[in-house]
């Protein structure tokens, strides 16, 4: 048994980790703000020590890489980290004990391919503060192993997808009208001939990859891309929400200016932002040296997450009977 503390315990990829942490007879300590439980309430979670920390004030008191290295870890999973200077922080407390660091990152620290699928080998080429922020943090953390300071393993999910919070629409946004239209068969407006593509994966599989990067020592220096098997363009993704209706998608392509004019202003910026880098990652190398094996399809995840949205209000489909 080892002991690993999980840092931003209750979020999206925490929900499902941390009772997989405790399956598996690791210690576990949860960190995160305490302002809300996980998504998905799990026996196992009573077996959690919870330290209830507010990493951005720590930080910036430059506290938290210390409070954490207090708590004596084997192996520390940082779930949101977001800058170098958080990073420089956590890696300059831990390196005197050296406890194994699995860092989590985002397949946007790729920006446009020139090849496809992307592989973790291709020169970065992140834009944006959140995709920048995170190359650097990669770069750092890597350049750490290579010193022999704490040895880190970075992992890249995609849009990470499931039931308990909203998910990236077959639009490319978060606009729940996407689902309305695609249940009633009302024209859904897409723009770039609905090719841009998204590369969906669900909490629990990133969940598991994080398991698997605790136990491989070759993971160690790595890099590794953690989504489904397969990347969907928005149409394909559109026709398959649209089935689970007993519809086909009625699909309207039109270019930015107007589908700006339909989606507006704040929920097409999110579907540019998505589909100007239009990411299919390959698992290859998550596959051969961690043992990944992802459960779900980009469409099982959506589905999952759907019902959720429905259930609990979130997502209207005008009473339309669905599979």
């Amino acid at each position: 048994m080892s002991r690993v503390v999980v840092i931003g315990a209750t979020g999206h990829i925490g929900t499902y980790l941390v009772p997989r942490l405790v399956d598996r007879g690791h210690e576990v300590i949860a960190v995160s703000r305490g302002s809300r439980g996980p998504y998905h309430d799990r026996p196992q979670w009573d077996a959690v020590t919870t330290v209830t920390a507010d990493r951005e004030a720590e930080d910036a008191a430059g506290q938290f890489g210390a409070r954490v290295a207090a708590l004596r870890p084997d192996a520390v999973i940082d779930l949101i980290c977001f800058s170098a200077a958080s990073a420089r922080q956590l890696t300059e407390a831990l390196r005197p004990a050296r406890p194994l660091l699995v860092h989590c990152g985002t397949i946007w620290v790729h920006g446009p391919a020139l090849r496809v699928p992307v592989t973790e080998d291709e020169p970065r080429t992140a834009f944006g503060e959140y995709g920048t922020g995170k190359a650097e943090i990669e770069a750092l953390l890597h350049a750490e192993t290579r010193a022999g300071g704490v040895p880190a393993v970075v992992l890249h999910p995609g849009h990470i997808s499931g039931p308990g919070w909203p998910v990236i629409t077959p639009a490319g946004n978060l606009d729940p009208a996407t689902w309305t239209r695609l249940a009633t068969g009302q024209p859904l407006a897409l723009p770039d001939h609905g090719l841009g593509v998204l590369h969906h994966v669900h909490a629990d599989d990133v969940a598991q990859a994080f398991e698997l990067a605790l136990s491989e020592p070759a993971a160690v220096g790595g890099s590794f891309h953690v989504t489904a098997e397969q990347a969907m363009t928005l149409r394909g993704l559109a026709a398959g929400a649209a089935r689970w209706f007993g519809r086909e998608p009625a699909l309207d392509f039109v270019g930015w200016d107007e589908f700006t004019r339909r989606a507006g202003p704040g929920p097409a910026e999110v579907t540019r932002e998505h589909t100007s880098r239009s990411i299919t990652a390959s698992i290859a190398r998550a596959r051969e040296v961690l043992g990944y094996a992802p459960r779900y399809t980009a469409l099982d995840a959506l589905h999952e997450a759907l019902a959720w949205l429905i259930a609990n209000g979130q997502a209207d489909v005008a009473g339309q009977s669905w599979t």
